[in-house]
């Protein structure tokens, strides 16, 4: 899982990766600005906010980023903490707000709460779309009870698609989250595994929810 830190205080924003960096891969940006390029340009499954930045503050970015369509879950983390600055966190589109010096347990489960929130029906490690779910700790998919066999990077990429629903995505970030910068492949490889994939869901008739995005990517979505 990624998430995004948007905080100005450079020692700071390391001190928070320092915090959840064992649960989650993490990204930096110094102002709203940068943190807006960064939320465009990447799939993250939860972002750390702080309100007192340059260029662009919390409240700004968060208005911009809900009026791009991106509903990636934030987390206010501002030292900022009368109810008036808690009310306006929430109405320009934070999802969770949290007071600066904060503790490092708090923290982690405040995040953890929110991404599953955030995913739906997320419980004991357990994915489900409509009576499609994914076990993530036996890593098998099922409908309805009958089980479906899928190769490891396919059930990687519905995993990923499922938690990204309603959202495009590219088959660059496929290929960056799922087999890393570092593979040795190519990304045509993803046109293979989601072939392979679309042949599977057909099976049970959940391929419809798995689109196309001809030149772009793909998109899961009623």
């Amino acid at each position: 899982m990624k998430v995004l830190i948007v905080e100005d205080d450079k020692i700071l924003a390391k001190t928070v990766e320092q915090c959840i960096r064992e649960k989650y891969d993490v990204d930096h940006a110094f102002d709203g600005e940068e943190g807006i390029l960064y939320a465009k340009q990447e799939i993250y499954d939860a972002i750390i906010l702080d309100i007192m930045m340059p260029v662009m503050d919390g409240y700004e970015f968060l208005n911009v980023l809900r009026n791009n369509k991106i509903y990636t879950p934030v987390l206010i983390l501002t030292a900022k903490d009368t109810i008036s600055d808690k009310v306006k966190g929430f109405r320009s589109g934070a999802d969770d707000y949290l007071v600066k010096p904060f503790n490092r347990e708090e923290l982690l489960v405040r995040l953890e709460a929110l991404i599953r929130r955030a995913q739906g029906n997320y419980s004991e490690n357990k994915i489900q779309f409509k009576d499609l779910i994914l076990d993530l700790n036996n890593r098998k998919m099922s409908v309805n009870k009958k089980e479906i066999l899928l190769q490891g990077k396919q059930f990687d990429m519905l995993e990923y698609l499922i938690n990204s629903k309603n959202t495009i995505i590219t088959k660059e970030q496929i290929f960056d989250k799922i087999w890393g910068f570092n593979s040795e492949t190519t990304a045509n490889v993803i046109e293979v595994y989601a072939s392979g994939l679309r042949k599977e869901l057909k099976k049970v008739g959940y391929d419809k929810y798995f689109k196309t995005i001809r030149g772009v990517g793909y998109i899961w979505s009623e």
